[in-house]
C-alpha cells in the first residue's frame, strides 16, 4: 500500500537544470575548465555539489570545496529567475497531502538552497521531512538521503515511492527497496527505465494519483507473489 513519497528536489519539483549547468560553466570557465555539453550532464544525476567540484577540478581541501561551492551558489542565483515548478507537480503535490500520503524531499542540495526552492513553490506545508546533501554522508546513488527520509516519516520502505529524473537517483530508490517513478524529459525514458525506474513519465500533468495508487498496489501484489515463487 502507497503510504508517502519522497520527491527529488531539481528536475523533480523544479526545473532547475538549465540554471545548474550555466552556472556550473561560469563557475569552471573561471578557473580555465571549459567542459562539454556532455560533460555537462554529470552536474544534473543527482550527485552532491562537492562531488561534482571534486568530479571536474581533481581532489580540492576542504576549505577550497567550500569557497567553489559558495561561488557556484552565487552564480546560481544570478539564474534562479529562470527556475520553474515542473508541470503539473504543484497540483500533484497538494492531491498527494490531501489524500493523507506522507509527503517528504530527499535531494543532493543543500539544506539552504532547498528550503528557499520549495518555500518559493509555495509547498514547505506539505513536506513532513526534507532531507538534503547536508544531512547524509554519500550522496546518490547510495540510497542513505531516502532512507533517512523514511525514518523521518515513519514509513517502511515498501510503502513509499520515490520521483527521480536522474540514473543515480533511480538507483538509489531501488536500492533503498522502494518504487520509483521517474520524470524524464528531454528523451531520457529509456536510459531511466533501465536504471530501474517501475514507471516512467514526461512530468506529472498525465499522472492520476487514484489511478496510480491502484497501480502501486497491483505492482506490489505481483512483487510479493513473484518473491514466494
Amino acid at each position: 500500500m502507497l503510504k508517502g513519497i519522497i520527491f527529488d528536489l531539481d528536475g523533480v519539483l523544479v526545473d532547475s537544470h538549465p540554471a545548474h549547468k550555466k552556472s556550473w560553466q561560469k563557475l569552471l570557465a573561471s578557473v580555465g575548465r571549459h567542459v562539454t555539453e556532455t560533460e555537462m550532464q554529470f552536474v544534473v544525476e543527482g550527485h552532491k555539489r562537492d562531488e561534482v567540484l571534486r568530479h571536474f577540478l581533481g581532489e580540492l581541501s576542504d576549505a577550497d570545496a567550500q569557497t567553489f561551492g559558495s561561488l557556484k551558489d552565487r552564480y546560481f542565483r544570478e539564474f534562479v529567475h529562470e527556475v520553474k515548478a515542473v508541470p503539473g507537480v504543484l497540483e500533484f503535490v497538494v492531491a498527494a497531502a490531501a489524500s493523507g500520503l506522507a509527503l517528504a524531499v530527499g535531494t543532493s542540495a543543500g539544506g539552504s538552497r532547498a528550503e528557499e526552492m520549495i518555500e518559493a513553490l509555495g509547498l514547505r506545508s506539505h513536506f513532513s521531512a526534507i532531507v538534503t546533501g547536508d544531512d547524509v554522508t554519500n550522496g546518490k546513488p547510495d540510497p542513505a538521503v531516502f532512507d533517512l527520509a523514511a525514518m523521518r516519516l515513519g514509513l517502511s520502505h515498501e510503502n513509499l515511492l520515490v520521483c527521480e529524473d536522474a540514473v543515480a537517483g533511480v538507483q538509489a530508490a531501488k536500492s533503498a527497496g522502494m518504487s520509483c517513478m521517474a520524470i524524464a524529459a528531454n528523451g531520457r525514458r529509456e536510459l531511466l527505465k533501465e536504471a530501474g525506474a517501475d514507471w516512467v513519465v514526461e512530468d506529472f500533468r498525465g499522472v492520476d494519483l487514484e489511478e496510480f495508487q491502484d497501480q502501486f498496489v497491483r505492482r506490489a501484489g505481483r512483487v510479493a507473489t513473484a518473491s514466494n515463487a
